[in-house]
This record gives structure tokens, C-alpha cells and sequence, in this order.
């Protein structure tokens, strides 16, 4: 489990990535909201730890940001007792609250609650999705997503998506593509799956010129990187 952990107190960080990390966790660090956006959309964390009072971007506004293109799990730190800063963190999106200063112990208990919750919501899906790093798919549906927003897909674009996705790190030539996805109309112009191939990353990959998951094998074909 990768584990996010944002707040400009260097001290506190630390001392919080090393209980986590001694705990198994995979532990990435930011120091303010605008950071806390950007790697949950880069990191793919399951879970964010997120401070409130921060520099460029608080913790509210982070979250609000957050939930925009993702459901991950929000803890929100903040040295604020009051009732109603709590309920606005709720309203900003934030699944629990803790206040500091507080136990390390009971930070761990409430990260693995919240892990358990987002696991058993995830197999009760997983039947019908298939997700790998920010790319999900909904099977019944056959809709697509990028970081939880919807991408308008073909209905040839999500078979191509779909079927590397299942096969992951399996390299396919263009003409085991062509033989699998398109009908024998198609099989005599490769360049069809070459022209998919790059719609596929413009509309899913952050970088499509530098693709994460969408990759090529020199000299023999395409495949999904797991």
C-alpha cells in the first residue's frame, strides 16, 4: 500500500514516514497542497494524509481539488479543535479528521480502517472494473476513466484498451492485434492499429509523447505496462 503524507512541518513528516514504513507501507512525502494535487494525480497513492494549514494551497482547498478526479482516502491533520472546522473538512471531502497533536498509534489504527473500507468497496467491483494505475475501465458500461474522470472512448478504442489491459505486460504484434480486435475487413491496413494505438494515449496518458502504461516494443508490437 503506497501511503501520501503532506504537511510543511519537515519533523513531523518524518517521524510519520518512519512509523509507516516500519509498519510495511510505501511512503511518498509533499510539503504543501499544490503538491499534495499533483502527486496523487502523478503517485496514484491509496490513501493521503493531509495537513490543513499549509503554504500555495491549504489542506481544504487541497482536498476539495482532489476529489475532483479522485475517491482515495483522506485523513486531514490540523491543530484546530472546533466543531464546525470539522464538518468543513467533511465537506471538502475528507473521510476522517485527526487533530494534533496526536498519537501515533491511533493515526495507524484510523489508516487501517479507511484501507479496509476502500478494499472491501473495491472487491465488491472488481468484478466489473479493471483498473491499472490511473486507468480504469467499466466493463459493463464500457466506459472509461483517467484519474476517476470519464474519457470519451470509441467503441474500437475501448476493445484495444480493454484487451492490452487484460493482457498486461504482454507484447502483441500489429497483427495479432488486427486478428484479435478487427474484422478480416481491416486486417490488410496495419497502420489501423498504429493510429488507435495513438489516440489511446493522447486521450488516457498524462504525457502521451513519454506513455506510462501504453507502450511500445521496438520491432515487435504494443503492450500495457503494469
Amino acid at each position: 500500500m503506497k501511503i501520501l503524507v503532506v504537511d510543511d512541518e519537515a519533523l513531523l513528516v518524518k517521524g510519520i514516514r518512519f512509523n509507516l514504513q516500519n509498519e510495511g507501507y510505501e511512503v511518498i512525502t509533499g510539503s504543501d497542497g499544490l503538491e499534495a494535487v499533483r502527486l496523487v494525480q502523478e503517485e496514484s497513492p491509496d490513501l493521503v494524509v493531509l495537513d490543513v494549514m499549509m503554504p500555495n494551497m491549504d489542506g481544504l482547498t487541497a482536498c476539495a481539488r482532489i476529489r475532483e478526479f479522485s475517491d482515495v482516502p483522506i485523513i486531514l491533520l490540523t491543530a484546530k479543535v472546533d466543531d464546525m472546522d470539522k464538518l468543513m473538512g467533511f465537506d471538502h471531502g475528507t473521510d476522517d479528521y485527526l487533530t494534533k497533536p496526536f498519537n501515533i498509534l491511533e493515526l495507524k489504527a484510523r489508516i487501517r480502517a479507511l484501507l479496509r473500507r476502500a478494499g472491501s468497496s473495491e472487491k465488491k467491483a472488481s468484478a466489473n472494473t479493471l483498473s491499472i494505475g490511473h486507468i480504469s475501465l467499466d466493463l459493463d458500461g464500457r466506459n472509461a476513466y483517467k484519474h476517476g474522470v470519464l474519457v470519451d472512448l470509441t467503441a474500437k478504442e475501448f476493445d484495444v484498451v480493454e484487451f492490452l489491459m487484460r493482457n498486461a505486460n504482454r507484447v502483441y504484434s500489429r497483427e495479432a492485434l488486427l486478428d484479435t480486435i478487427w474484422t478480416y475487413e481491416y486486417r490488410s491496413d496495419i497502420r489501423t492499429v498504429d493510429v488507435h494505438i495513438r489516440r489511446l494515449r493522447e486521450k488516457l496518458e498524462d504525457a502521451p509523447a513519454q506513455p506510462k502504461y501504453i507502450m511500445t516494443k521496438w520491432g515487435v508490437g504494443y503492450y500495457f505496462r503494469k
